[in-house]
């Protein structure tokens, strides 16, 4: 258990319009995203932006309990892998406590993961890269109780945003130092993952592969190692890439 049920009862709620603005279908509301990737958060951004919502970030879930005791989203976004723990984790605890945060989603670079956010009690899922506006807005309006979805019409828009290379090179940075400093294995554990939601965020699918073959084959020794040596070049080569971009 993340922390008492005490540390929740201060809600903000979010106010929403008697009729929603047709370009802007989520103004009024307020996200809490919990995502340690710089890259995925910009994108996210990006999206509330364009959709009228505002956002508030949180890294970890130690920051995001902090959020939590002072106000109530509207919306939360959880990352199912975490630097200090599980999403999951952060979405059971919310939707066993009252007031309910009215929309929790999960969201990884893993699709695997759907199902375990959706047993832990997530609303809703999405898997990276996140960057249509039309599916972010729909899925978040989907999970909208009825009372307080905006009535009135909207914009069904095309479009895709995309984040800064500036957020990929701190993502890459960070793995980078992590990868250089760190052999323990929970820690070699949890980069993996991350670059591998990064890696899928950025279109990347060769870095995606070497971070997943980090992560089946971190038991086995010398494989591990080859696969630490591999990885760190494909970091290093990325992140010079997108310094020069």
């Amino acid at each position: 258990m993340l922390g008492s049920e005490e540390a929740f009862f201060k809600p903000e709620r979010s106010v929403w319009p008697a009729a929603g603005q047709p370009d802007r279908p989520l103004a009024g509301l307020t996200m809490l995203v919990v995502e340690d990737s710089r890259y995925a958060s910009e994108a996210l951004r990006l999206l509330c932006l364009r959709s009228g919502a505002r956002i508030r970030r949180a890294d970890t879930l130690k920051a995001a309990m902090r959020h939590l005791q002072t106000y109530r989203p509207g919306a939360l976004m959880v990352d199912m892998g975490l630097p200090d723990g599980d999403g999951a984790e952060l979405i059971r605890t919310l939707a066993d406590t009252a007031p309910r945060v009215p929309v929790l989603i999960g969201i990884s670079g893993d699709p695997e993961n759907q199902e375990t956010a959706m047993q832990a009690g997530a609303d809703a899922f999405l898997a990276k890269p996140i960057e249509s506006l039309a599916l972010f807005q729909q899925t978040v309006l989907n999970a909208l109780p009825p009372q307080e979805r905006p009535r009135g019409l909207r914009l069904i828009s095309n479009d895709t945003v995309s984040p800064d290379s500036t957020a990929l090179c701190d993502d890459l940075m960070h793995a980078a130092d992590v990868l250089a400093h760190s052999r323990d294995t929970a820690t070699l554990d949890y980069i993996a993952r991350f670059l591998a939601g990064v890696a899928r965020s950025a279109h990347d699918p060769t870095l995606e592969a070497a971070a997943f073959s980090l992560t089946r084959d971190r038991h086995d020794g010398p494989q591990t190692a080859s696969n630490l040596a591999r990885i760190s070049g494909l970091v290093e080569d990325r992140l010079a890439t997108a310094r020069h971009v």
